[in-house]
């Protein structure tokens, strides 16, 4: 069943496997919104997911293209409808695709600020009007390494295509205030967020 985080924002579990939770995010508002989509194959539960929210998402939008983020994008488009926006320099193979962002591009309320390192193409969405802002796998929850949920650990290396353009680029997010930080592997930050990245970011620029 999804998880209201905080008011009107639900996380979605598409798929658990071993300590590893695959999720997307639906936020409610003026024009609903699911940021990311999940695998080819858990689009069934996503549907679930979604319409056991009672909301009908109206815009998707992609934080970038792997395929646990974008794999889905067909079947919501087909399902609901939705306006779909992938970042530029994303897979130019994904049918369906209605907006390319970039840095800086409005979503909405969001703003897209460009957060390479996981991927070239990666995106933050920040909505400081709402406090909320969606990191994608810029950056992981503590818990996914066995530290306490609450705060902010760098994403795996095996994992990361530049994992020092990663901690680089989150200097980028310091610019914004938000209260909660949607993540998508450990759990989310749902208070002082960005003063916990702030931190974070300090902590791990300080020379050794």
């Amino acid at each position: 069943m999804p998880t209201e985080l905080v008011p009107d924002v639900y996380d979605l579990t598409l798929r658990t496997r071993g300590a590893a939770r695959y999720r997307a995010f639906l936020v409610d508002g003026d024009t609903p919104t699911l940021f990311d989509c999940g695998f080819p194959d858990t689009t069934d539960v996503l549907r679930e997911e979604v319409d056991a929210t009672g909301v009908t998402p109206e815009r998707l939008v992609v934080t970038h293209a792997d395929g646990d983020h974008v794999g889905g994008l067909e079947a919501v488009v087909e399902a609901y409808g939705a306006e779909t926006y992938l970042p530029e320099g994303g897979s130019s193979d994904v049918d369906g695709v209605d907006h390319r962002y970039g840095d800086g591009d409005r979503i909405g309320e969001f703003v897209a600020v460009a957060t390479p390192g996981h991927r070239d193409d990666h995106h933050a969405l920040v909505d400081e009007g709402r406090s909320l802002a969606v990191l994608g796998d810029a950056v992981s929850g503590s818990d996914q390494r066995g530290i306490p949920p609450g705060y902010f650990v760098l994403p795996p290396a095996v994992y990361s295509e530049d994992l020092h353009e990663a901690e680089a680029s989150l200097e980028r997010l310091l610019d914004y205030d938000f209260d909660a930080a949607l993540l998508y592997h450990g759990s989310s930050v749902l208070e002082d967020a960005s003063e916990r990245l702030r931190a974070f970011v300090e902590f791990v620029g300080r020379p050794t």
